[in-house]
């Protein structure tokens, strides 16, 4: 929820600052429309290149969870078998 309100802030920031520096710029309409086009543009490689990182890392992360996982379970069904297996011995004994 923090984050997601940091977000917001920072956006709402970005706007009211296009905004101003529209309203009070003093070059020409169609150069100011292309700097805004531009800085746009940059603005979304930057975030589409964190995303993507941040996308990489949790994908990482997951697939050694799932691998831990799988060991975890693997090392169980041993432990699992290993007292059945006594068990059993135990049973044919007596």
């Amino acid at each position: 929820m923090k984050a997601s309100n940091t977000i917001l802030g920072i956006l709402g920031a970005a706007a009211a600052g296009a905004f101003l520096g529209v309203l009070f710029a003093p070059d020409k309409g169609s150069n100011t429309r292309k700097k805004i086009k531009d800085k746009s543009k940059d603005y979304g490689d930057t975030l589409k290149t964190k995303f993507d990182g941040v996308v990489s890392t949790i994908t990482a992360n997951g697939k050694d969870i799932i691998e831990e996982g799988k060991a975890k379970f693997n090392q169980a069904k041993e432990d699992f078998n290993t007292i059945k297996d006594e068990a059993k011995s135990v049973k044919t004994n007596y």
